[in-house]
């Protein structure tokens, strides 16, 4: 994308071919807009569920900042601070703000080199300029977090875990988060589990902190995604096109281009867009077709960009098939989003 780009107006996504440079995926490792100014003192712990207070306490002393301590008497000697592990793992659901947590570790910790980024984004930089150039890069860096670490594929998980070895081995710190459904009733329920077999090599450093809760997304916002009439979805789209770049697609042609695109270049796909248009929607049968446009919507919704749509309700786009295998946490994940894109 340039500077020429225009500043309103209509655009097709199916026409967009973004490139990214290894630098480019550097630069862009930092909280996404949504959690630009998350801190410890705005997450909003539930007092419904203890875990949420707690996981804030530990992370604000993880991340350098001051949590409650215990009152001490006159003569009595403090007692001594266990060791902390060199990272720690936020398990729970989705929408019990974990990614809130990790952005604030992020601003709070005092750190000359620290990174975020998503787990795609770093298996992308490493598929982008080399395991090794990708090794010297953070090599001596202060913090690494790492949103939503996916254990679905064994290649990339055993990359990751060489790579968090190594970086461990010379003094960073790690802060990582995955997703399991919300009040599943013991189904997935705990990540933690699979996360540890997975990354068996590096177990040992992490510590496990148990975030409970309901999804905050859904808390507000009624059960299923909006859908808009044709007329609604014309008006909709021309309104925001007044005062901002929006997209205009059929969905199928966005799925299509989709498998064109490399996953890490989504998030320049949409960039300067207000609104994203999708008409048409239609319930997906294939489950790659599907795994991508989780993962465009998770780059949507990192950036907050409002979704339009017509056709099938996008929260009904992953079949029952895909709901009962094994990307359910994903899938679910992406309906969360989906469904607070279209009231926003």
């Amino acid at each position: 994308m340039t500077s020429t780009a225009p500043s309103t107006g209509i655009v097709r996504l199916s026409e967009r071919a973004p490139h990214v440079s290894g630098a480019d995926m550097v630069a862009s490792l930092v909280p996404p807009p949504q959690f630009s100014d998350a801190s410890f003192a705005s997450y909003r712990a539930d007092d419904a569920y203890p875990s949420q207070q707690d996981a804030k306490d530990t992370l604000m002393e993880f991340a350098g900042g001051t949590a409650p301590q215990a009152k001490k008497g006159l003569f009595r000697r403090a007692p001594k601070t266990p060791e902390r592990k060199p990272g720690v793992y936020l398990d729970g659901g989705f929408g019990v703000g974990k990614t809130h947590l990790l952005a604030s570790i992020y601003h709070a910790m005092p750190a000359r080199r620290k990174y975020f980024g998503s787990f795609i984004e770093y298996t992308a930089l490493v598929g982008a300029i080399g395991y090794q150039q990708t090794v010297e890069l953070f090599r001596g860096a202060d913090l690494l977090c790492i949103d939503e670490f996916e254990l679905d594929d064994p290649g990339d998980t055993m990359v990751m875990t060489r790579l968090l070895g190594e970086l461990v081995a010379t003094g960073t710190k790690l802060a990582a988060t995955s997703n399991t459904p919300p009040n599943a009733l013991g189904e997935g329920r705990f990540a933690a589990q699979d996360f540890l077999r997975e990354i068996s090599a590096m177990s040992a450093s992490f510590e496990t902190l148990r975030i409970d809760g309901v999804d905050f997304r859904q808390r507000a916002v009624d059960g299923h995604a909006v859908v808009l009439a044709d007329d609604g979805y014309e008006q909709a789209i021309s309104a925001a096109a007044a005062s901002g770049v929006v997209s205009d697609d059929a969905f199928d042609a966005l799925i299509r281009h989709l498998a064109t695109v490399h996953p890490s270049r989504y998030i320049r796909l949409i960039e300067g867009l207000s609104t994203i248009g999708l008409r048409d929607v239609t319930v997906l049968t294939d489950q790659s077709a599907a795994l991508r446009f989780v993962a465009f919507i998770d780059r949507a919704y990192d950036a907050q960009i409002p979704l339009r749509a017509t056709g099938a309700p996008l929260d009904t786009v992953f079949g029952d098939e895909m709901l009962a295998g094994g990307y359910r946490k994903k899938y679910l994940r992406a309906i969360s989003r989906l469904i607070a894109l279209t009231h926003s």
